[in-house]
């Protein structure tokens, strides 16, 4: 891999989430990030929450977000690889985005090794073994019985309920969230268990949590949230040698260092 062809990685969009001219005015900025990247990006990482709510019906897809939609198919076609792993707000990525735009869903975390670096990718929700709520909740979501029955509903009912379920989540426990130190974020727990048994990876990195941090767990690991496109503006970015998170700023990048 050379510095000209990097692998981007970004999360939490929610688009959708706030008015519609907000979500619209986040949207386009991403995809003004996504045009200065073309020319040196390989791949694209979506690790999650790319909308506030998406569920396809056969023959429905949500409307909006066609400005973002377009850049990604033009991306793909212009040879870009582009990954989704969904977040606990877009489960419901089924055929319609990989047939539209060649785009691969990964319904689980992964480990790519690129130039011989090790990568855990993940949204990085669902991480604390404790969280059984939590697991039963999205257990329930993943169910294809269930995302049937929920398909019956007319869309107009389904997604005035999603939005509602969302911001009420939002009015609970916060949109963006705050940091809870090194020894208490559920990711960091995560990787430095899961470096135990796979030593060699070099890169965890997560979506999720809204607030971009990157913290050494080992002289040759390190730990990632990618922050947000709501407030944050960052993302991340590897160039065959080093992972770097970036804030985005049009036309430059201000790196980010916890």
């Amino acid at each position: 891999m050379t510095e000209q062809r990097r692998i981007y990685f970004a999360s939490d969009l929610h688009l959708g989430m706030q008015s519609p001219q907000e979500s619209l005015r986040r949207e386009k900025l991403f995809v003004q990030w996504l045009e200065e990247i073309r020319n040196d990006a390989s791949e694209l990482w979506l690790l999650g929450d790319v909308f506030d709510y998406w569920f396809e019906y056969k023959k429905v897809v949500p409307r909006g977000f066609t400005r973002f939609l377009g850049t990604l198919a033009s991306l793909s076609d212009a040879g870009v690889k582009i990954h989704l792993i969904p977040g606990n707000h877009d489960i419901w990525i089924f055929d319609y985005l990989p047939g539209e735009i060649n785009l691969e869903v990964h319904r689980k975390s992964v480990q790519k090794l690129w130039n011989g670096h090790r990568f855990f990718l993940g949204h990085g929700d669902g991480l604390h073994q404790g969280d059984k709520g939590y697991k039963m909740l999205q257990g329930i979501f993943k169910n294809r019985l269930m995302q049937w029955f929920y398909a019956r509903i007319h869309p107009n009912g389904s997604m005035a309920f999603a939005h509602w379920w969302s911001k009420k989540s939002r009015m609970k426990h916060g949109a963006l969230g705050s940091f809870l130190g090194v020894d208490n974020e559920h990711q960091v727990q995560f990787a430095r268990k899961e470096l135990e048994k796979h030593p060699d990876i070099e890169y965890f990195v997560f979506g999720h949590r809204h607030i971009p941090y990157d913290i050494r767990l080992a002289e040759n690991s390190r730990v990632i949230c990618l922050g947000d496109w709501i407030g944050n503006f960052t993302y991340g970015v590897f160039d065959g040698q080093e992972f770097r998170l970036e804030k985005y700023l049009p036309g430059q990048g201000e790196i980010i260092r916890q």
